[in-house]
């Protein structure tokens, strides 16, 4: 019990999730909007604004430099985390992403012609940059609030 209680008091920790929470319910909620129906794979689901991976990332390392301090080793592993998360969200998943959508047209062509029978793959799992910053001045935004 006192696991529990000594996990859900972490301020950090608690931005975090709370920043998850606001980041893929601003996209599931875009998503209805535009399409008028519940797409519940946009409220767990990769891409889109703005970058939960960034916003969480952010708060975390917004965070841990409030509580520690910038010189402390903590922040430093925490910085280089970041980095890393956001320069694959905008790299090697967008890349993944768009590679995804030209496979996706070819697999479209084969099975018109009925020589293949593959689902299509998803395409949406990268961020753009403007969706990476977004996220990051979300999240550095939630662990900074008072």
């Amino acid at each position: 019990m006192e696991f529990w209680h000594t996990l859900f008091s972490n301020p950090i920790l608690n931005r975090a999730m709370a920043v998850w929470w606001v980041s893929q319910g601003t996209k599931f909620t875009v998503s209805y909007f535009k399409a008028g129906t519940l797409n519940w794979e946009r409220f767990v689901g990769a891409g889109g604004m703005p970058s939960a991976h960034s916003a969480v990332v952010s708060c975390l390392l917004a965070g841990v430099i409030r509580y520690t301090g910038f010189a402390s080793p903590l922040s430093a592993v925490t910085f280089v985390f970041a980095m890393i998360v956001m320069y694959d969200a905008t790299g090697v998943r967008q890349a993944a992403g768009r590679q995804a959508e030209v496979l996706n047209k070819i697999i479209e062509e084969f099975r018109l012609h009925k020589q293949v029978s593959e689902i299509p793959l998803k395409e949406l799992l990268g961020h753009t940059p403007i969706e990476v910053i977004v996220g990051a001045v979300l999240g550095v935004a939630f662990a900074l609030w008072p």
